[in-house]
């Protein structure tokens, strides 16, 4: 399999080192007194929160800033990083409204290059009054099939209690994930823990003491605007994520713990952390939030609608289809009802999954599920969380939507499709296999899953035979909420070879280990 020449690294990672350096600053304050920077109107406007790419495609992508204050938002891109006959893009006005964070949509952009950017924060009074520059750079996705493709997948930030731990260096996985230079990073859900408050210090079962960078609106559970915001923000204070951010692009979805734990649409909390208890005004707020705080194509104010479910197509040998598993579901329930309609997608989400699906030439198609398939995840004694419910029979409830998916790709003959998952805050490979299931019309697949990337550990999950899933690797803990500093993060690498269209799946951990691999081939079902 070919790889890159890390020749082009330096240049590419030299750009970020001075544009990064105020940051970093910032990025680790002192225990007790991570405050968000004071809104201070003197001298000219400042990003102390670094810059994001997101769902950047062949010929486009967004670029993302937030300001300390009212200012209009101005990118500029070069294929160098000289910036030498730079285009210069006229972004937003930020204010207010948005908590001062700002999208700009950049668009004719070149094939499969090496895109250098930085934004600049001018005073709207006195354009002259710029801010300094924070620099930034991606790849956009190729036309030509002979180029590889890498990208990164994994979820579950600052769960449990386990924030950002100055005595470990932050989130140190990261920089592991930057070193490998990746296209661009998955994140499948719970970019934040809305319901889990970070407290300063937490003493793990060795009697060693566990220390958290804190912040105001991280002192409790999420329940305003201002709460949500604050909570996206927190991750922010993290070096080597605003390092990674600036130079690896995302694709973002969202699960649970960006509202509350195993929330569905309708419900009212019985949680006594909340005065507002009803999760539709929670989960409105969150989104407002989440489209302001990552670059997300189809969420304001790139499209008015809103939603988080869209496919982004990374050249003629990936596809990547990001489902939206929370908005849309049912409630929590023991899931066994012979008839559902609207499952875990909704009809109108798994619709445009099937007809995108059938519609993609691409050789392999990503489905990015925010939840598992096979995996029994309970809600409370009797309900269920995802789609399995511990009967390994004939599909029923949530089962039945991924019944009529599965077999819609085996009629229309789709091949390469491929699942990604976190959530279940451990690391595992599931081959699923209608010789072996209940429900037999279906292709054989296989379902990766990858996380926390700083969150509590927790122990594997039982199989549910429905679909057949027989497990080929497992790493997971054998006790619930284990701190990082106990069971190490989790993310998972997905190569494509530009040549043989082979697809590689590595599970790593903290630290670069590839824990488990797994080489698939072009065209073919069974694997």
């Amino acid at each position: 399999m070919s790889h890159r020449s890390p020749s082009s690294l330096p240049g590419r990672r030299g750009v970020l080192r001075g544009s990064l350096a105020a940051t970093a600053a910032l990025a680790l304050p002192a225990i007790g007194g991570a405050a968000a920077p004071a809104f201070a109107l003197s001298g000219r406007p400042k990003a102390g929160w670094g810059v994001q790419a997101g769902d950047v495609t062949a010929h486009s992508g967004l670029v993302w800033v937030r300001s300390d204050r009212p200012a209009r938002m101005i990118v500029e891109t070069s294929a160098t990083e000289s910036f030498r006959n730079a285009t210069r893009w006229r972004g937003p006005l930020v204010g207010a409204d948005t908590d001062f964070t700002g999208t700009t949509r950049l668009r004719g952009l070149p094939p499969g290059e090496q895109i250098h950017y930085r934004v600049l924060l001018a005073d709207p009074d006195d354009p002259r009054r710029t801010s300094e520059p924070v620099a930034g750079t991606f790849r956009t996705a190729p036309v030509g099939r002979r180029h590889d493709v890498r990208f990164l997948w994994s979820g579950d930030i600052a769960g449990q209690g386990w924030g950002i731990n100055p005595d470990r260096g932050g989130y140190r996985v990261y920089e592991d994930m930057r070193a490998l230079d990746p296209d661009f990073f998955l994140c499948s859900g719970d970019n934040i823990y809305a319901d889990g408050p970070i407290l300063p210090s937490v003493t793990l079962p060795d009697g060693r003491v566990w220390r958290n960078v804190t912040t105001e609106e991280k002192s409790k559970v999420a329940e305003t605007l201002a709460e949500f915001r604050g909570a996206f923000r927190y991750n922010l204070l993290d070096a080597n994520l605003l390092r990674f951010n600036a130079q690896v692009p995302t694709i973002t979805q969202w699960d649970d713990h960006e509202v509350h734990n195993n929330w569905y649409p309708g419900q009212i909390l019985s949680d006594s952390r909340y005065t507002e208890k009803n999760v539709d005004v929670l989960s409105a707020r969150s989104l407002r939030a989440f489209s302001e705080y990552f670059p997300v194509s189809t969420l304001p104010p790139g499209d008015a609608d809103g939603r988080v479910y869209r496919v982004l197509r990374h050249g003629p040998l990936l596809d990547v289809f990001v489902l939206d598993m929370r908005t849309y579901r049912n409630a929590n329930s023991p899931n066994r009802q012979p008839d559902d309609t609207n499952g875990i997608l909704g009809a109108e989400q798994l619709a445009w999954l099937k007809r995108e699906l059938s519609r993609s030439r691409a050789t392999w198609k990503v489905i990015a599920s925010d939840m598992p398939l096979g995996l029994v995840v309970t809600d409370g004694a009797t309900n269920f969380e995802a789609v399995a419910q511990n009967d390994p029979g004939a599909p029923l409830g949530r089962e039945l939507q991924i019944a009529e998916l599965l077999r819609h790709i085996k009629h229309e003959r789709i091949t390469g499709t491929l699942w990604l998952t976190a959530d279940v805050h451990y690391t595992s490979a599931q081959h699923y296999e209608p010789s072996k299931a209940a429900f037999q019309d279906f292709e054989p697949f296989w379902e990766f899953v990858s996380g926390p990337l700083a969150a509590g550990g927790f122990p594997a999950a039982k199989l549910d035979g429905t679909f057949g899933p027989q497990q080929v690797f497992l790493k997971a803990p054998p006790r619930a909420n284990t701190s990082p500093a106990e069971t190490p993060p989790y993310f998972g690498e997905v190569e494509i070879d530009g040549g043989s269209g082979e697809l590689t799946v590595r599970l790593r951990q903290e630290g670069g280990d590839v824990l488990f691999s797994k080489t698939l081939q072009p065209g073919r079902v069974g694997q």
